[in-house]
């Protein structure tokens, strides 16, 4: 089961109010519904792949408005996984399309919604949750990037559901898309927020304690990635301190000063340490500590002569 098929049937199993009920109800026909005028009258149709969303549509449809449904299965392609439930409503149908605000007053079907209907907080949180039951989904918290979003027909109703979560700071934008435009959330602090607001609790905990674990996961990654670059890093200067000594001993053999001398040995004790093992390793050989700051500025010097030894005999 993937996370927006969890998340839509925690959702499904919720119990509110009327006054939310009608407006989760609304904003599913919003984001899910259609007309359809055949020689028996006007029908409103709502169609969804989700068996929970599906008892819930007839559920609030029976308890708001006694009335029955006609619910049809199809098979859909081979491409997908799941029958498409198609639920006709031929009953009360004018009377659904004014008390759910399903038509504007230039009679144009799903674009905008009556104020009244999202007045209250709890409203405008049902609306949300039934514009997720009807067009929405959500990455896993498991995968490599964090995306919600909600799919409508129309602008009018993607900017709906965008101002309606700019009031509990969702930072939700609107973009178009092939089938029309979509509300989206990008950021995960954001996604857990929406989960919050719609009221899906289990499917924030599951969410949060996924992100968590692949976030920390992650953090490990890094740190260890970090470690093992800074580990080329030291060996390849190390290698190249050892190059530069190499050629300071077989032009000056014993003239090499005592302070290069004391650097020359702890590289070739010790070649692959960093600097700051060296500085501590002094402390088994020489009678004061060579700091790590001495050690860097010696080897530096080593590098000088032995590149200006270079030079001479290439100028011999």
């Amino acid at each position: 089961m993937s996370f927006s098929t969890e998340v839509k049937t925690e959702l499904a199993n919720l119990h509110h109010s009327e006054c939310c009920s009608k407006a989760e109800l609304s904003a599913m026909f919003h984001i899910g519904g259609s007309i359809e005028i055949s020689s028996e009258g006007i029908q409103l149709i709502f169609q969804t792949t989700n068996n929970a969303v599906t008892r819930k549509m007839m559920k609030l449809l029976k308890e708001l408005y006694h009335i029955d449904i006609e619910v049809l299965s199809k098979k859909t392609t081979s491409f997908q996984k799941h029958d498409l439930f198609v639920l006709h409503i031929k009953d009360q149908v004018d009377y659904l399309i004014n008390d759910l605000s399903l038509m504007n007053k230039n009679a144009l079907f799903f674009q905008d919604t009556a104020p009244e209907l999202i007045e209250k907080e709890c409203c405008k949180r049902a609306y949300l949750r039934g514009a997720f039951l009807a067009g929405g989904s959500c990455n896993s918290p498991e995968t490599a990037s964090y995306h919600l979003e909600i799919q409508t027909f129309s602008e009018p109703q993607a900017e709906v559901l965008a101002n309606i979560s700019k009031e509990f700071l969702l930072n939700t934008k609107v973009a178009k898309n092939k089938r029309g435009y979509i509300a989206y959330i990008k950021e995960a602090e954001k996604i857990a927020d929406f989960l919050r607001v719609v009221g899906a609790t289990n499917s924030l905990f599951d969410y949060e304690d996924s992100r968590i674990k692949r976030d920390f996961k992650n953090s490990i990654n890094r740190v260890i990635n970090c470690d093992i670059a800074n580990e080329k890093k030291a060996i390849d200067a190390a290698n190249k301190q050892l190059e530069f000594i190499k050629i300071v001993e077989d032009k000056l053999h014993d003239q090499i000063p005592d302070s290069m001398k004391e650097a020359i040995f702890l590289r070739k004790a010790y070649p692959e340490s960093t600097l700051h093992e060296l500085s501590y390793a002094s402390l088994e050989y020489f009678e004061d500590q060579i700091s790590k700051s001495a050690l860097n500025h010696r080897f530096r010097a080593i590098r000088d002569l032995a590149i200006s030894l270079q030079i001479q005999e290439e100028t011999l």
